[in-house]
């Protein structure tokens, strides 16, 4: 592997493949542009709704990356102010129930714990003084007791005992760890045999709470809560009465690394028997109680061990537990959502053919309408008469703007890369479908280079999205970013083949058992019908580039669309399937998508895998794979590279021994960005 080139080396390179942009005044947009992006994210809308509290990220590429909660008024009448300004950390900002102050997360106390800043201007102040540092946190709607999440050793009977127990570890002259079970690792992450277990304390006094005020109300259970690695403090709820919370976990003992079981469970604040509510082995979570408290709402899977179907509503009376489902017939899969203030709609987030929309679900007749859409409208929430929502797309990362409910214009409330997207002038896109696999409709996207002229040939970087269950959504992506190849000169075309989310679930089960047949007939269909409508397109100049499963068809494509493309970039690929299933942490993932074990089903393993196609492979290759991806492990790449290398094709390694399935750090994203760009350029060169 060679060396990290330094910034300023980095940088040259970059604009030196990047176009001249003619008389516009601005330049194409690069990596650098890229990761200094400063980030929005969380909004959080104060009881009157009145404010809007958010986090800001900001990255300094020396210094690194700072992380405050900044405030801007619902009717746009002042302009965004910082709330916080500390050195330290300060996320995830939740209003009191009052409106006078904000409970947040920071890393002022050397760790992570829950601070309160009055909005008066006065100090900060400590909420917390746990030895552990906190995952997440909640507060309850009348503001007397704090829920946080922590990980401990499930054998402890206190936090001592954990803290020492991490000491001794870390005294240690051995290193071995014995394992007597499976899941030894998930994500990017080693397990230590600790577990986030979830924390009851009682809010009040002007002393930070310490160990003596903390109650495990999971004490005993093998379970994470909240669920790792994503899930947060929306996966819990305090219920009405103000005497228990509601949580989600997945509590299978051994089998958790092939369940999707996750169960809502009720525990008494102050402790004791916990008891689980709901019963179905597939996905329960996002509890959620109406405006009168009089029913629970949550979001529910139906197929066990599969970790993409369909989320849809349910609606549980409180406490009868009496259950029916709401808008089942209604085919998107939900994400975000919250009741209106009579409890007479659902508000509901989904993908919809390439955006994210938000829904209204009439909760007595289960009627859904649309009723903001278009790119990708985030964490909605409303406001008195309004909605606030983030938005971004692919041509502009994410603001705050506001809508009434009844229609009208948004507004824009917040414009936090105003002076960067300024100078920068970005690629047209355009959304294409054509008649895939089966004869069904499929779609998908193309990006003009920046500098486009007519009566030119461009280029083409031809993008394969992973999960499978994904889709190329209309977002400012911070990996995937295609006006970083629309800016270095490159068409780029996109197809959300079969297996995407956001178009329906028949749609999304039709990859089961065939991730190298009908994705395969879109992806060739896709291309062929771009270059068709758009003649500017330079097929013969084509590059494939893809990420875990993306990565995947990249080596199928190797073996099984040999002259379709000059180059290929894969990234975390997958390479041989039997391995994959023996190597892989959430062995739910293979056994559904390839049906079963490899011992049960082998052909399933054999059908569609890569590793049995090598002799057909001629096309060069770029492989790129970091260390600590434990979903698509590194000997992946090193197989596809090895395979590559022994039959003589040109190819290289770009090998991270610190990131995980994604590429994170800002310097190694900008090195990513510049490997890759260099790859297409080695090989698009006009003849």
């Amino acid at each position: 592997m060679r060396k990290i080139l330094s910034l300023t080396t980095v940088l040259a390179l970059v604009f030196l493949v990047l176009p001249a942009v003619a008389d516009s005044g601005q330049r194409p947009f690069n990596a650098h542009d890229l990761v200094t992006m400063k980030r929005l994210s969380d909004p959080q809308v104060s009881p009157d709704g009145k404010w809007i509290a958010y986090g800001l990220r900001t990255m300094d590429l020396d210094a690194g990356g700072q992380n405050d909660l900044w405030l801007v008024p619902v009717d746009g009448s002042a302009e965004p102010r910082p709330l916080t300004t500390h050195d330290a950390a300060d996320w995830g900002g939740r209003w009191a129930k009052d409106g006078k102050s904000l409970y947040f997360l920071s890393t002022r106390s050397g760790s992570v714990q829950v601070w309160h800043l009055p909005m008066n201007g006065g100090e900060a102040r400590q909420v917390t003084d746990l030895p552990i540092s906190l995952n997440a946190f909640k507060v309850s709607p009348d503001n007397k007791y704090l829920a946080v999440s922590m990980d401990v050793f499930v054998d402890c009977e206190d936090l001592a005992c954990t803290t020492e127990r991490l000491a001794e570890k870390e005294n240690a002259k051995t290193t071995g760890v014995l394992y007597d079970r499976t899941f030894i690792r998930h994500w990017d992450t080693w397990k230590d045999g600790r577990r986030g277990h979830l924390f009851i304390l009682p809010l009040g006094g002007e002393k930070p709470l310490g160990a003596d005020y903390a109650v495990d109300v999971t004490t005993g259970m093998d379970a994470d809560v909240q669920s790792k690695p994503w899930g947060g403090a929306e996966e819990w709820a305090f219920t009405p009465d103000g005497e228990s919370i509601i949580f989600t976990a997945r509590d299978v003992g051994h089998g958790e690394p092939w369940s999707t079981n996750f169960d809502l469970f009720q525990v008494a604040l102050g402790g004791g028997e916990i008891e689980k509510l709901t019963t179905s082995e597939a996905w329960d979570t996002h509890p959620v109680f109406s405006p009168d408290g009089k029913t629970l709402a949550y979001t529910a899977m139906k197929r066990p061990g599969f970790e993409a179907d369909r989320f849809g509503l349910v609606l549980r009376s409180w406490p009868d537990g009496k259950e029916r489902r709401l808008a089942d017939d209604w085919d998107r899969s939900v994400g975000n959502f919250y009741f209106s203030e009579d409890g007479k709609t659902v508000y509901a987030e989904a993908q919809d053919r390439g955006t994210v929309s938000l829904f209204t679900v009439d909760v007595a007749s289960g009627k859904v309408e649309k009723v903001l859409g278009g790119s990708r409208v985030r964490s909605t929430a409303l406001a008195g008469d309004e909605f606030v929502f983030g938005r971004d797309s692919m041509s502009a990362p994410v603001d705050l703007y506001a809508r009434k409910r009844d229609g009208g214009d948004e507004r824009r409330l917040t414009d936090v890369n105003h002076d960067r997207m300024a100078e920068i002038e970005l690629g047209d896109v355009k959304r294409f479908s054509f008649e895939g696999a089966g004869g069904d409709t499929v779609e998908g996207w193309i990006f003009k280079p920046v500098g486009w002229e007519e009566g030119k040939k461009y280029p083409l970087a031809f993008m394969i999205h992973g999960g499978p269950q994904g889709s190329w959504l209309d977002q400012f992506h911070y990996r995937w970013n295609f006006q970083i190849y629309a800016a270095a000169g490159y068409a780029v075309v996109s197809v959300d083949f079969h297996g995407s989310t956001g178009y329906g679930q028949d749609f999304v089960d039709a990859i089961r058992n065939d991730w190298g047949g009908k994705p395969l007939v879109d992806l060739q269909k896709g291309l062929a019908a771009a270059v068709e409508e758009n003649p500017w397109i330079d097929a013969d100049r084509a590059c494939a580039l893809g990420a875990s499963y993306g990565g995947y068809m990249i080596n199928w494509i190797a073996g099984n669309w040999t002259d379709g493309f000059r180059c290929l970039v894969n990234h975390d690929g997958l390479f041989d399937l039997r391995s994959m299933y023996y190597s892989t942490e959430e062995l739910w993932f293979p056994e559904w998508e390839l049906g079963g074990t490899p011992w049960e089903n082998p052909e399933g393993y054999s059908r569609h895998n890569p590793a049995e196609h090598v002799d057909k492979w001629k096309t060069p290759m770029l492989v790129i794979h970091g260390e600590q991806d434990h979903r698509v492990v590194v000997t992946q790449g090193i197989q596809t590279f090895n395979a590559l290398q022994r039959r003589g094709i040109p190819s290289q390694f770009l090998y991270y021994p610190d990131e995980n399935h994604w590429v994170l750090k800002p310097h190694n994203s900008i090195q990513w960005h510049e490997t890759v760009l260099a790859w297409l350029d080695r090989w698009t060169a006009a003849d």
